[in-house]
């Protein structure tokens, strides 16, 4: 188990295909009432996120769709200010992806896929490391999962109660 306060880090995004591959050693650990009262913040962030995906999505579209052409005609060059523009409007739009998903992770949550909108909370169930889940859209978080099982693996919580549960009366801590 590991001691608070101890902390590893590592980010690896992928934005062809939205999903975001983080492998965080918990520093502090979510009861559900804590996490959900993160919530609010963190929609806001992830949506962010998911409107800068947009242009950055439809920004490559249009730079591989040129690319493309290039190829096929032969050397043919597209117009480079619209090249420029839509360069620009894709770096731009990276970063601020990078941005709104270091605001969220900056709370201690993960953030598992921009497009679906899921987000996992470090937690213990139990007493082994287990994380919250919750997908954009959910009013509140009813799963958990283990650190190995992924949104798939999905188990509704057996606590109906937003509050901190008193210690040792529940499974989620």
């Amino acid at each position: 188990m590991r001691e608070q306060g101890e902390s590893k880090e590592i980010f690896i995004a992928d934005f062809a295909d939205a999903r975001l591959d983080i492998i965080v050693m918990a520093s502090k650990y979510f009861n559900r009432h804590e996490a959900e009262q993160l919530l609010p913040q963190i929609e806001e962030y992830l949506k962010v996120a998911q409107e800068h995906k947009k242009t950055l999505d439809a920004a490559q579209v249009e730079l591989t769709q040129a690319a493309s052409r290039i190829m096929v005609l032969g050397g043919s060059y597209p117009s480079y200010p619209d090249l420029v523009q839509k360069k620009t409007e894709h770096d731009q739009a990276s970063a601020r992806i990078v941005e709104a998903i270091a605001k969220i992770q900056e709370t201690g949550c993960q953030v598992k896929d921009i497009d679906e909108g899921l987000i996992d909370f470090p937690s213990l169930i139990e007493g082994q490391e287990a994380l919250l889940c919750w997908k954009l859209g959910e009013d509140r978080i009813e799963y958990w999962h283990g650190l190995e099982d992924g949104f798939a693996g999905r188990k509704r919580l057996d606590d109906g109660s937003p509050e901190a549960p008193p210690p040792g009366s529940s499974r989620v801590q």
